[in-house]
């Protein structure tokens, strides 16, 4: 069912600049139907910094691997050719993660001996009810275990096949250039999180207490992680900072001062592949519950200024889920500016996808919720401090 492809196949529809893409579904939608329906479960937002080209790029994909399957992603290219692997990766990654799942599928289909009608009636058995009160058939226990596992599995292969693929592309030089990737595979009630390098996903979901959370489903694959560092170590690449920022941990080569690479893994970066750079994502994925509202994708630019609760204060604030990517970059560039005021300020992009129709609405209450529970909570300690004297 899925309808991500090249870059020549693809059917797309620009905002604000290029680095922001919808793939039109299967279903043959027009531009302006396919745009409406992206906003009812994604918000997507790239703005470029003071430093050059914007390398950022952003996909949203409906119809991705089921009918109400979603696929949405955001990469950070670096280097000198970083615009062009983002952008390239970000056209062809959907595909080939989808490519490799259905290869997968149909490797499994040719060793099952389990009959379709079988399958059908466990499907039956499992069935549960909907939020609009509907019977709908879901997956038995196994059968979601075994189709995550296809989805890991699918996106490990892919994310290695699309390395191999920049390696051969005549006309862009990947020996110091390449991108991160941060993706999200919503299948059902399934969230598949593939990550790799130091784009970040956070998820907002209510706490049982009733206060909304901001939990971070990624690692930031930096330098300074230990895991990291020892792996690049043992390959014989350095790890340390330089002297006007001591602080940010960056990959050396082992014999020369370049090329000071600021994560500890990318798609690209070929020089570095063989000191323990590596292109290999960290997959992992969560069953969506009633609690959870949305997840926000972002690139360093946005992460680097603002916190993960910040980030989902903002879109829980935004009266119009389809502006909430876009006041998430506006806040980080403002903090960007207050915050580095001597420094060029960085690309930032997000995306926010919504988990369900009900979403901005809970959250609001949510967030205003909390925000009158921590403004009892102060006027409980004013009451409380003695006047000054």
């Amino acid at each position: 069912m899925g309808i991500c492809a090249s870059s020549e196949q693809l059917e797309h529809v620009h905002e604000t600049d290029e680095s922001i893409v919808y793939v039109k579904d299967e279903q043959g939608r027009g531009d302006r139907e396919m745009k409406n329906g992206a906003r009812k479960v994604a918000s997507l937002f790239s703005q470029r910094g003071k430093k050059g080209p914007n390398q950022d790029s952003v996909i949203l994909c409906q119809g991705f691997g089921m009918e109400d399957g979603v696929f949405c992603g955001v990469f950070d290219g670096h280097g000198r050719c970083g615009q062009f692997i983002s952008k390239l990766v970000r056209d062809y990654l959907p595909f080939m993660i989808l490519s490799h799942r259905n290869a997968l599928l149909l490797a499994a289909a040719d060793d099952d001996d389990v009959d379709d009608a079988a399958f059908s009636d466990d499907a039956a058995r499992s069935s549960s009810t909907d939020s609009s009160g509907n019977s709908s058939p879901q997956p038995s226990a196994s059968a979601s275990a075994q189709m995550l596992e296809e989805w890991r599995q699918a996106c490990a292969n892919a994310f290695a096949a699309m390395d191999g693929e920049l390696k051969l592309q005549p006309n862009l030089d990947c020996a110091f250039s390449g991108t991160t990737a941060v993706c999200a595979i919503k299948q059902g009630r399934d969230l598949i999180i593939a990550n790799l390098g130091d784009s970040r996903a956070v998820l907002a979901t209510m706490s049982d207490t009733g206060y909304l959370q901001a939990v971070q489903l990624t690692v930031d694959h930096k330098p300074s992680v230990p895991e990291e560092a020892a792996r690049i170590k043992r390959s014989g690449g350095r790890v340390f900072g330089l002297k006007d920022e001591p602080g940010v941990m960056r990959v050396w080569l082992p014999g020369e001062n370049s090329p000071g690479l600021a994560m500890a893994r990318s798609l690209g970066d070929m020089r570095l592949k063989r000191h323990g750079v590596i292109s290999a994502p960290e997959v992992t994925s969560r069953r969506v519950t009633g609690a959870d509202l949305f997840m926000v994708l972002a690139t360093d630019g946005v992460w680097d200024v603002l916190s993960n609760e910040e980030v989902v204060s903002i879109v829980c604030a935004t009266p119009r889920k389809q502006h909430a990517s876009k006041a998430v970059v506006e806040a980080a560039v403002q903090r960007w500016r207050a915050k580095f005021p001597t420094s060029r300020v960085d690309d930032c992009s997000a995306v926010c996808l919504f988990l369900h129709d009900h979403t901005l609405g809970t959250a609001a209450a949510a967030s205003a919720a909390a925000a009158a529970a921590a403004a009892r909570k102060a006027r409980r300690a004013a009451a409380a401090t003695p006047p000054a004297s």
